[in-house]
């Protein structure tokens, strides 16, 4: 009898009018209203990962299924920077990762690459120290496979180019001296630094690293292009071999 009222009102609706919805506490479209309103108000840091991954992946799916997949993400990958830094491979292989949900989270990292990369491009480095840090902590502490870059500096320690000389395995990667000397001298760079990560997340210079940064540098030092210092990068930290005497 109750359903029969009910049906009856709504079709006592004028024709082709919407009955207005109504948003209450209890409804999700309020739950993130209230997520947006607290990150405008508060800013980033008030937010936990949950509400800021909740955010952008209703870029991409706006509805309440939103919610499911970014809890499942966090589980998997463990927080926001592992999430938007995971690879595409292993994010497709999550229920509910779409081609558009992939898109959002990739354009996500790259502008935080960029954010990074831009306070050090075309400055001069060793005073900018921290800064270098963070965005080779930010560019490559969550990588799966390891990664090594030069960063190659003008007579005044500007940096001029920042170029990945190698990709490899989740414990090696190919290095070969003479390219990196080869591109020094293309660029016309006095100085570098060497930049590689340790997917494993511990920070530790293997032997062959250390090896590889001496025969680096005995090179340089032949045609007087300095070697400023060799970064391992881990997923919580970094290794100096010059603060450790390794060069």
């Amino acid at each position: 009898m109750t359903y029969q009222s009910n049906q009856f009102a709504e079709l006592s609706l004028p024709l082709f009018q919407a009955a207005t919805p109504v948003v209450t506490e209890d409804d999700p479209t309020h739950e993130f209203a209230r997520i947006r309103e607290h990150f405008m108000n508060n800013g980033p840091e008030a937010v936990p990962d949950y509400d800021v991954l909740t955010l952008v992946l209703l870029r991409a799916i706006p509805d309440f299924s939103v919610k499911a997949l970014a809890v499942r993400l966090l589980s998997e990958f463990g927080d926001f920077n592992h999430v938007i830094s995971a690879p595409a491979s292993r994010l497709r292989e999550v229920e509910g990762v779409t081609t558009a949900v992939l898109q959002e989270l990739k354009l996500v990292e790259t502008a935080a690459h960029r954010l990074a990369r831009a306070k050090i491009m075309n400055r001069e480095v060793l005073s900018s120290w921290d800064a270098l840090l963070d965005y080779c902590q930010t560019r490559m502490a969550h990588q799966s496979t390891e990664q090594f870059r030069v960063l190659f500096l003008d007579r005044k320690n500007v940096l001029i180019a920042d170029e990945a000389q190698g990709a490899g395995t989740v414990d090696h990667v190919p290095v070969y001296p003479r390219e990196v000397i080869k591109r020094a001298l293309e660029l016309n760079a006095s100085a570098f630094i060497l930049v590689h990560n340790h997917p494993s997340g511990d920070p530790t210079p293997s032997a062959e690293d250390i090896a590889m940064t001496k025969t680096i540098r005995s090179a340089g030092d032949v045609l007087g292009i300095v070697l400023h210092d060799h970064l391992v990068i881990g997923k919580s930290g970094h290794t100096s071999l010059r603060s450790e005497g390794l060069i």
